[in-house]
């Protein structure tokens, strides 16, 4: 996501380090150990190390790649193992949009005849790359030859004008000349403070290190791990996600990276968020899944109720897997692969409020017997954005007085009477009024837990729906007073 002076808004990991000889076998055993290992598929190897080493690596780096002096979200989570996805390569650069040492330049490379679809921001202000990105894959044809992503942190390029979109011009421009393919084909994604110019040339001056990366012989899981990093603006630690599904017998595999920690409240997409699969699918229909997903997931969650200029979700799909070409929307061949892909974007989603700017609590929010399922989510928006509501999970105070504010102010039919509030298993109120059963001991005591979950019935009809977010403490404060600091 970006900012201005906020920002544009986890974690299985593998690792590369070898477990400790506690046989003390000899260096010849070692050697014939290693050269097996080395034989072994790339998949089978990550799982023999994810089994046998005793903390994975990439979770929380020496160095940390977002901004200096955070402490890691204590509800991260680890970075999967994700093996290799045909038909797509990736390299991560420093290119000095940040003053300190990080990767802030992630690019993409796709197979040829890679397709994409995407949904973006309807924040008013849309950033450069979003414009660029957005009008491509709207033109006829759009989408049905992706070749490339370029994605930089540290610098929005929202609020830049004309400037702002020759830069994005320039750099798409300047990776179509080395990949051999038209500017149309590589989408941009940018993510920092907003109003400030792209610098495109400190893009351009890095591309052939990037080239040389994009052919090294790389883990991929370290890879997708290295370029979680690489967008990172405040997140503590980096996102990705992994799931297989199936198509007429065929295995495919879907993985994806997002980055966002503040400036987090989507409006058809997140903060930015990127997905590959080497399933053959066509765009309508990769637009289609996206759309189906994207309100269930990214746009069901909020962090401080802000809604970024730069938010991008883009979806490829390179076709490598062999698996049948899906070219209608409807067919059921889908199904698997619906399902898989709907349960990547859920976990990028709470990982985003996992590493939410101070968060202490995990907070699911439900809302039963609303009068319709629009009415059900703006009731949970409602609680889950609520500073009184989030100050208090923070404090640890189950402060169902403050759910019922949060209800009670929209214009969304309730039943005051009727009305019902659950912390976990424990009843705070019902029809309309404390809980016989309320006990303050066992409401204190859940509420010290790390995961919280709060279920409201309106008794306005039969329809329900979740939204995630996070506790509001004086770390939010602390990140976001000195953020262009």
């Amino acid at each position: 996501m970006s900012r201005n002076p906020d920002k544009s808004g986890t974690a299985k990991t593998a690792t590369n380090k070898t477990t400790p000889n506690k046989t003390g076998a000899s260096k010849a055993g070692q050697s014939i150990e290693a050269a097996l290992e080395k034989a072994l598929d790339p998949l089978a190897t990550a799982l023999k190390r994810a089994t046998t080493r005793p903390a994975p690596a990439v979770a929380t780096p020496p160095a940390a790649p977002g901004k200096p002096g955070l402490a890691v979200s204590p509800l991260a989570v680890p970075f999967p193992i994700i093996p290799p996805i045909g038909g797509v390569e990736m390299a991560t650069a420093r290119a000095g949009f940040y003053k300190h040492e990080r990767d802030d330049l992630v690019v993409f490379r796709f197979a040829r005849g890679t397709t994409c679809a995407g949904v973006f921001t309807r924040h008013k202000v849309g950033s450069a790359p979003v414009d660029w990105c957005r009008r491509h894959l709207d033109a006829e044809d759009g989408g049905k030859d992706v070749r490339a992503l370029v994605v930089n942190a540290g610098c929005a390029n929202a609020f830049t004008g004309k400037p702002g979109a020759d830069a994005a011009r320039r750099t798409a421009s300047e990776v179509a000349k080395r990949f051999g393919c038209r500017q149309r084909d590589v989408m941009l994604a940018s993510t920092g403070v907003i109003g400030v110019l792209l610098d495109d040339r400190k893009i351009a001056t890095r591309l052939g290190d990037i080239e040389a990366r994009l052919d090294a012989d790389v883990h991929p899981t370290e890879q997708w791990a290295a370029a979680g990093r690489g967008i990172m603006t405040t997140d503590t630690f980096p996102k990705g996600s992994y799931a297989e599904a199936e198509i007429e017998g065929y295995k495919v595999r879907i993985a994806g990276i997002a980055k966002g920690s503040g400036m987090i409240a989507p409006d058809m997409a997140t903060m930015l968020a990127f997905i590959v699969t080497d399933a053959a699918i066509a765009p309508p229909v990769l637009r289609a899944l996206l759309g189906l997903h994207v309100r269930t997931t990214f746009n069901s969650v909020t962090v401080d109720g802000d809604t970024s200029t730069n938010d991008t979700c883009l979806l490829f799909a390179t076709g490598a897997s062999g698996a049948p070409r899906i070219g209608r929307v409807g067919d059921r061949r889908l199904k698997s692969f619906s399902a898989a892909l709907d349960k990547v974007m859920l976990d990028l989603a709470h990982q985003l409020v996992r590493d939410g700017e101070g968060a202490t609590k995990f907070v699911k929010v439900t809302v039963d017997g609303a009068a319709s399922p629009a009415s059900a989510r703006k009731l949970a928006k409602s609680i889950a954005d609520s500073p009184l509501v989030k100050t208090a999970i923070a404090g640890q105070d189950a402060n169902w007085g403050r759910i019922v504010m949060a209800v009670g102010k929209t214009d969304e039919p309730v039943d005051r009477d009727h009305l019902a509030i659950r912390f976990g298993p424990h009843q705070a109120a019902i029809d309309g009024a404390v809980a016989p059963t309320y006990d303050e001991a066992k409401m204190t005591a859940y509420m010290k837990q790390s995961e919280i979950d709060i279920t409201v019935d309106v008794g306005a009809g039969r329809a329900s729906a979740t939204v995630w977010t996070c506790d509001l403490t004086k770390g939010y404060i602390e990140i976001n007073g000195d953020y262009r600091s």
